[in-house]
């Protein structure tokens, strides 16, 4: 997929009817199986990618540059559109357009930015501190022009709910809206009561996260379509479920010392498949010595 046709073939998906479900991915080969299970597109998290890189909490550790070289190997993976996590922004202004013109040349269909003062941290922990709103509307008029004719959709986070409340996460999201936006996103919400009061307040196009553990778990894509969202990410369902996976079977490993009779795998040759093996054989069968 070129550049620009991501983020067009994700215009696509949001003036089609239906809600788009895009699972997150903490690396390549988990956006390979999004892709795979038939999703229209994958969410790079930054949750995930923190996890998968260092090991470590979602409170900002990542750099830009980093962050970015992992969406580049993304959209390398999969020929659906990527939605990423850019944090803050990762500074003033300069900053801003920088992120934005690195993640055009990434490739993703669409990109994130959240209103914390850094070091950011994950939307559904405590301690969260908040940058002003109207400063932060400017630095999204700044993401907004720093796209240029790149096609590149811009989606404003707030992190109020958990910190301000829903009544300052729902001023805010308008305020960003006004800022020229192309989605809103009320990130950290842990209830059906608070998902039902941003879907009810605000109009125009936004964005949902479920996040596994929490009771908004019980809504399904359908539900969330009727309540009026355009896309729902459930950035953690995939790393979750993998981490719990691996530890089951290294449990498995280390009480019998084998891995036969351990949890369910993938078949050499299903993972070979999964990374794309036959493709890399055919070119070296056509131009390998």
């Amino acid at each position: 997929m070129t550049h620009s046709g991501a983020a067009q073939r994700l215009r696509t998906l949001l003036a089609a009817p239906g809600i788009v479900s895009a699972p997150g991915a903490p690396d390549s080969v988990t956006a390979r199986l999004v892709r795979a299970a038939g999703f229209p597109a994958v969410y790079m998290t930054g949750f995930g990618a923190t996890a998968s890189r260092l090991g470590t909490p979602d409170i900002g550790l990542l750099t830009q540059t980093e962050m970015t070289e992992h969406a580049r190997n993304m959209t390398r993976a999969v020929d659906i559109p990527v939605i990423a996590d850019a944090d803050t922004g990762y500074g003033g202004p300069s900053n801003i357009e920088r992120t934005v013109r690195e993640y055009v040349q990434a490739g993703v269909a669409a990109i994130h930015l959240e209103d914390q003062i850094a070091p950011k941290r994950c939307g559904q922990m405590a301690g969260i501190r908040l940058i002003d709103a109207e400063e932060n509307a400017a630095r999204l008029r700044c993401a907004v022009a720093a796209r240029g004719d790149d096609d590149l959709l811009v989606i404003g986070r707030t992190d109020a709910i958990s910190t301000a409340g829903p009544e300052e996460a729902i001023r805010r999201a308008r305020l960003y809206q006004e800022a020229g936006v192309d989605l809103v996103f009320v990130d950290g919400i842990k209830h059906i009561r608070e998902i039902e009061a941003v879907a009810a307040a605000i109009e125009g196009p936004k964005v949902v996260s479920l996040v596994d553990g929490n009771e908004t778990t019980r809504l399904t894509a359908t539900d969330l379509e009727q309540l009026g969202f355009d896309i729902v990410l459930y950035a953690v369902t995939a790393l979750f479920t993998a981490t719990r996976a691996v530890s089951d079977a290294l449990g498995h490993l280390a009480r019998t010392g084998t891995p036969r009779g351990g949890p369910a795998q993938h078949t050499y040759s299903e993972f070979t498949d999964l990374v794309d093996l036959p493709h890399h054989q055919a070119l070296d069968d056509r131009y390998g010595a």
